[in-house]
């Protein structure tokens, strides 16, 4: 079902306000997902029923959705998530919508959540005696968090990425993310999760 069709139905029935979800790509859907599903199935269905692809950081696409949205339904809410990307880069103006909500990465990128060296042996089924990815964790990663937020995690998982170059073969985010186990999800995923949680109305709701 399309977020569309969802946010009509909602607000036909009167549940709930409707709410959605703008991410900047279809990966961070994914992995948005991906984390859901660890915590709960519910959360993970209602992210891929709400989330608004905008094509890259564009808060102000995302007010103008916004907008066509309250005009349909004047109680929803909406939560648009952005990477902070590097210190100094260019960013868009801020925008302020009534009711629209923004959520910025305390991590420079959404990918920078995936590194998790036993999510990515896991993701991969690497055999135990295997310790490439804890040794490039040691000799070549941050080992704080001021540092792994500055870092630019993206290239890591790119095709012939690092992680492709030691490991052999591609290290897919997603995979990497539906490897974690709930208690290796860092706490500002925890943070948007419940965000997203309240959004679609499930607070106190039992999965």
């Amino acid at each position: 079902m399309s977020s569309s069709s969802l946010i009509s139905r909602t607000s036909r029935e009167g549940a709930v306000p409707s709410f959605a979800l703008y991410v900047e790509g279809p990966r961070d859907q994914s992995l948005l997902q991906a984390w859901a599903q660890r915590v709960s199935p519910a959360l993970a269905a209602a992210i891929e029923a709400s989330a608004v692809i905008l094509g890259g950081c564009r808060p102000a696409r995302a007010a103008e959705q916004f907008r066509a949205l309250r005009a349909r339904d004047a109680e929803a809410r909406g939560l648009c998530v952005l990477d902070r990307d590097a210190a100094g880069a260019p960013r868009p103006r801020p925008v302020e919508e009534p009711g629209l909500e923004f959520f910025t990465w305390g991590r420079r990128h959404i990918e920078s959540y995936l590194l998790v060296p036993a999510a990515i042996r896991r993701s991969l089924r690497l055999p135990d005696d295997d310790a490439r990815i804890e040794r490039f964790f040691r000799s070549e990663m941050p080992r704080d968090e001021e540092g792994l937020g500055a870092l630019d995690a993206k290239p890591l998982f790119a095709f012939q990425g690092e992680f492709q170059r030691l490991l052999g073969r591609p290290v897919r985010p997603a995979h990497v993310a539906r490897a974690m186990f709930a208690g290796e999800i860092h706490a500002d995923v925890q943070s948007l999760l419940a965000r997203v949680r309240a959004g679609v109305g499930m607070d106190g709701a039992r999965d």
